[in-house]
């Protein structure tokens, strides 16, 4: 199948480095990152999942919930971990599922034909507590992901999801925010008090409202 924006993410149980998961009761109320990996003992990978144990203090801040996948096994899975800590210095501290027979994999179009017939590509989504999915980024197999960019847009969703606005290019956590098109000027005024700077009648910005 194929995931699009605003899709309800598939529903899955599947073995995983911290036992058998269903991926709904795992995420509960939580926004979700679920993101594949090619196989085990791989260069990039081992340096994507470091960095992301190292993250886990901001997604937590976030009320977000990371889980990763890769196409080998459980015991694989927990070798490969240990050398994830040693390397990177850190500790994994979320499940990796393990897809030997790649049935997550094929759920949420993971793997690309064209790219390899058995690895998954370098897919990343994020999914909201209503299991929508809100983000979709793949990279190629040797191109590792940037996190920071992921924390980005987290806060981009989160804000958008608690006030009328949108970010621009660039847009970092504190920065001015963006009126969006359905709201009038006149409207935007009164909606944010801390004024509304206007470029065009359709480019309009505001101070980030939870700031």
């Amino acid at each position: 199948m194929s995931i699009k924006l605003g899709d309800t993410a598939p529903n899955f149980q599947a073995d995983s480095t911290e036992g058998n998961i269903d991926f709904y009761e795992y995420l509960g109320n939580s926004w979700g990152i679920v993101f594949s990996h090619p196989a085990d003992y791989t260069p990039v990978c081992t340096t994507e999942l470091g960095f992301t144990s190292k993250l886990k203090p901001e997604f937590d801040k976030r009320n977000t919930k990371v889980i990763a996948l890769s196409v080998d096994g459980v015991e694989d899975h927990q070798n490969w971990i240990k050398d994830i800590n040693e390397t990177q210095n850190t500790e994994v501290q979320f499940p990796i599922i393990a897809d030997k027979d790649r049935k997550v994999s094929e759920l949420y179009d993971f793997i690309h034909p064209n790219a390899s017939l058995t690895a998954t590509v370098r897919s990343l989504l994020i999914i909201d507590p209503d299991k929508k999915v809100r983000l979709i980024i793949t990279y190629p197999a040797s191109t590792g992901r940037n996190f920071n960019e992921i924390l980005r847009v987290l806060d981009s969703l989160q804000l958008v999801d608690s006030y009328k606005i949108a970010t621009p290019a660039n847009w970092n956590d504190g920065d001015d925010v963006i009126v969006p098109p359905f709201v009038t000027t006149e409207d935007a005024r009164n909606i944010f008090p801390k004024g509304v700077q206007e470029i065009k009648p359709y480019l309009r910005y505001t101070p980030q409202p939870n700031k």
